[in-house]
């Protein structure tokens, strides 16, 4: 739910509140355990009261959301005033900021003076609507609203916090945002490797993300009911399932997935195919155009099933009844999808890079892949390896245990914010 905070020349609001749902943090001892919120709670307590301010993109749709809407309330629930707001430009605007992730992320696009300047205009509207609103300490997620803190003329400390694959970064956008970057306290990634030249050690901050156990999308399923939702979508339980849960977005690379399991098909009889993805997130124009990409793809294989829906049940039922969960991203900032299906012991196929290659030890607690072909002969080697799958989900489960949930996460941000108010 939103609601409206900071007028300006668009004839809409410029920055939306998102309210956000209670969230107790004292129920996350039956995961962690009580020492670890005890911990949690004694950690936080110098931040009692602060109100801390976050902007992103969108309220909806892809992991910054997903983070935010549990982040948010348990900061509160930790004594933390910390709210959460997000941007409401024109269509043109998210076009251009599309155009900035892909080419953040290694595509070779040329931005034209007009397309820059448009950026900077909205972001100065931002930074205009950032005045009204109160806070100890601003956290500016990825790059829609990355220019609004150059425009704001506050005192307060603030935080840029980049969500993306930084690896290989298209120059000509790198150069023009780093003066911006550069205006942040601090500013954190999720990989060292992420770091762009030209910042100064000092600012940065190294964070991977982490997921919440007690969301609907990742609470304990029993096989059998996951298996009873994939019937209902006419999927065959009886014969093996791999998936891919995922934005349908380039950089997933769908089609790599589909390739993937044409070639493991042929040694794994009956062999089916789910892409469960949606096209929901407003900061995300491209992604019905590459439905239909994946489509065609497909062609008429009734043993491949595209659903695009936005259902944290389905997303648990898909990652629990799946015999074998993929994300075989070319390019990723973390990959919490995979995250989600590593938590559930499930064997993971991901492509070896960004974050992915941060959560996955391979061959220990999942599989690195490079392409199409090295996904297929994994997927053969896990169907027909069963201990080998098991040991794999057991110690995939193990590692978000101590590394990638949403308590560590919480002490990572306060650490930071302690430094800085």
């Amino acid at each position: 739910m939103l609601k409206g905070a900071g007028l300006g020349c668009f004839s809409a609001v410029i920055l939306e509140e998102v309210l956000v749902k209670k969230k107790n943090i004292n129920k996350y001892r039956r995961v962690v355990g009580a020492e670890v919120i005890g911990g949690l709670k004694s950690f936080s307590r110098p931040l009692k009261g602060k109100r801390v301010v976050h902007i992103n993109s969108t309220a909806n749709g892809g992991g910054v959301a997903e983070i935010l809407i549990s982040l948010v309330p348990l900061q509160r629930s930790l004594g933390v005033d910390s709210r959460w707001f997000v941007v409401n430009p024109p269509a043109k605007f998210f076009e251009i900021t599309k155009k900035f992730h892909n080419a953040l992320q290694g595509a070779n696009i040329k931005f034209s003076k007009s397309e820059l300047d448009y950026y900077l205009k909205i972001n100065k509207q931002f930074g205009r609507a950032l005045k009204d609103i109160k806070a100890d300490l601003f956290v500016i997620h990825d790059p829609q609203p990355l220019a609004s803190w150059h425009f704001a003329e506050r005192l307060e400390p603030a935080i840029s916090r980049i969500h993306i694959d930084l690896s290989t970064p298209n120059k000509q956008l790198l150069e023009f945002l780093l003066p911006y970057l550069n205006d942040y306290d601090k500013v954190i990634f999720s990989l060292n490797s992420f770091v762009p030249k030209g910042l100064p050690v000092g600012k940065v901050a190294i964070i991977p993300p982490a997921i919440d156990p007690l969301v609907p999308k990742n609470e304990p399923m029993s096989l059998k009911a996951a298996r009873k939702v994939l019937a209902g979508l006419g999927i065959d339980i009886k014969r093996p399932i791999v998936a891919q849960v995922s934005r349908f977005d380039p950089w997933k690379d769908p089609t790599g997935v589909i390739n993937a399991y044409r070639l493991a098909r042929k040694k794994i009889v009956g062999l089916q195919l789910i892409l469960l993805g949606n096209a929901t997130a407003k900061d995300d124009p491209e992604s019905a155009m590459m439905i239909e990409k994946v489509k065609r793809h497909a062609g008429e294989d009734p043993d491949i099933h595209l659903v695009n829906v936005d259902n944290n049940m389905l997303v648990n039922a898909v990652q629990t009844g799946a015999d074998i969960v993929l994300q075989k991203s070319i390019r990723e900032g973390f990959g919490l999808t995979a995250t989600e299906a590593l938590w559930k012991g499930k064997p993971v196929i991901a492509g070896n890079v960004g974050g992915l290659a941060l959560q996955i030890d391979n061959p220990h607690n999942g599989i690195l892949v490079e392409k199409s072909t090295t996904a297929a002969e994994a997927i053969v080697k896990l169907f027909n390896d069963k201990s080998f799958a098991a040991e794999l989900g057991r110690e995939a489960h193990k590692s978000v245990l101590k590394n990638y949930l949403i308590t560590r996460l919480l002490r990572d941000h306060h650490r930071l914010y302690r430094s800085l108010i």
